[in-house]
């Protein structure tokens, strides 16, 4: 199975959101990794349908899901949790569960197994007949990440599918996303890196409507040897150390400070550490509008 992006372009008056992205995904999870107006979610939005690009093709397994019998094809297959939920007045969590099972073609027997399986693993049992309207924004994020895997899709695409989640619900999640990933093309579109981290197969990176590096994360994170480090300082000298580098972390120890950060060459401050980079350092590196010291 493959989906291929092909020269996606897209205009929202005088902004490009989009600038011609390229992109192939086979089978298991990618982290779309970006800050807010990076064009995540115009990217998402284009291969679900919901908008048109000015220009470029999206292929399934080499089929124009923009072209006629395609396009509905391809919704068949296709499971989506949009950034913001959907609300139905009136409708209960239940109502909406098997009202989206019955769209999709789910025989009422095997919609009240997949149905309940969801709420006890999205921790939803509870608020099974909660009216929609009187639900959390967490319960909410849930209820429509229950609703995306519900037909069992081929191609699963997540929007900020975390976000207004406590910890414990993020990692249930996660482990949701890991267990029905097998044999899926999974996209989860985020500026949260822990989402990610440790269960996408490929990480990529979008700024400005661009990829601009899209790999595995072990090799974006190889690529960040000898550029991150540990500065050991008295707190009067913080303020100078976050003006001269990226910083990624701070830890305060009496009059101690201990500050990650990341630079080109090593720091110049008296006490320097080189330290193991991480994903959160790969995405400071790509994401920063200043310049960092060396360069």
């Amino acid at each position: 199975m493959e989906l291929k992006i092909e020269g996606l372009s897209k205009n929202y008056g005088e902004k490009q959101a989009l600038k011609g992205v390229s992109c192939t995904f086979c089978d298991g999870v990618y982290g779309i990794l970006g800050a807010n107006g990076a064009g995540k979610s115009t990217l998402m939005n284009i291969i679900t349908g919901n908008i048109s690009a000015d220009s470029g093709q999206v292929l399934m397994d080499g089929k124009n899901i923009f072209a006629g019998e395609e396009r509905e094809s391809f919704r068949g297959v296709l499971g989506y949790m949009p950034q913001y939920p959907v609300i139905y007045r009136g409708f209960t969590v239940s109502d909406f569960l098997f009202y989206m099972a019955a769209l999709r073609g789910i025989a009422k027997k095997e919609a009240v197994e997949r149905i309940a399986r969801l709420l006890d693993m999205l921790d939803l049992s509870d608020a099974a007949h909660v009216k929609m309207t009187a639900l959390s924004g967490g319960m909410r994020q849930r209820m429509m990440l229950a609703q995306a895997v519900l037909g069992n899709p081929r191609v699963l695409i997540l929007d900020e599918p975390t976000a207004g989640l406590d910890p414990k619900q993020r990692i249930s999640v996660r482990n949701l996303i890991s267990e029905i990933a097998f044999d899926k093309i999974v996209l989860i579109a985020t500026h949260v890196v822990t989402d990610v981290e440790f269960i996408s197969r490929e990480i990529v990176l979008l700024k400005d409507g661009e990829i601009l590096r899209k790999a595995e994360r072990e090799t974006l994170i190889e690529e960040m040897e000898g550029k991150v480090w540990e500065i050991q300082a008295d707190l009067s000298e913080l303020n100078g150390i976050q003006g001269r580098y990226l910083v990624g972390n701070i830890i305060k120890d009496r009059e101690k400070v201990y500050v990650r950060v990341v630079s080109e060459t090593l720091p110049a401050e008296a006490s320097v550490v080189p330290v193991r980079p991480s994903l959160e350092d790969v995405y400071l590196y790509h994401n920063s509008s200043e310049p960092m010291a060396g360069v």
